[in-house]
């Protein structure tokens, strides 16, 4: 039976205890580790691949505060969609503040999976603060106004203290 090995910079290599992992594997050496101990299952995660998305309830759930990153892809809607349904099956309508602040669009797979997002959950949002950093996310938050019945509201990223206030108004 296989290993399970996490690798981060400063642990011990799998194969070699003495040596210490450091900078970042490639495809070829984790293939190279994997040929030369079959049954040795190697996780990695590049540094570029970060999860990009973060969550965080807040007031017992009815807050989704949602920050991006980078360019979402479809594994993250994976892990994104079944925690914002945990909390429209729990509390009805949910309230999203969504920070962008470093968000740089979605691959294309994501594209099509933030649409069937939308259409699904046209009317399970109430209120949705978009803080952002460019006119383009500025441009987003009238664009959303279509997809939703929610009442939507961009802040610039100076101003994400108000967008919070704004987001818990009852």
């Amino acid at each position: 039976m296989g290993v399970y090995t996490p690798l981060a910079e400063g642990d011990p290599c799998p194969i070699l205890p003495s040596h210490r992992i450091g900078g970042s594997l490639t495809e070829s050496s984790i293939r190279t580790m994997k040929n030369n101990h079959p049954g040795l299952l190697v996780w990695h995660e590049p540094k570029e691949s970060k999860m990009p998305i973060h969550l965080n309830e807040e007031h017992d759930g009815k807050l989704l505060v949602v920050h991006v990153s980078g360019k979402l892809t479809k594994t993250d809607y994976a892990h994104f969609v079944p925690e914002f349904e945990r909390l429209v099956q729990k509390h009805g309508k949910v309230r999203i503040l969504f920070d962008m602040t470093g968000f740089h669009g979605w691959e294309a797979g994501a594209l099509w999976e933030d649409i069937k997002f939308d259409v699904k959950h046209f009317a399970d949002i109430e209120r949705l603060a978009m803080i952002g950093e460019t006119k383009w996310e500025s441009g987003m938050a009238s664009f959303c106004k279509v997809f939703t019945k929610a009442t939507i509201r961009y802040f610039d990223h100076a101003q994400a203290a108000e967008a919070q206030k704004w987001v818990d108004e009852a």
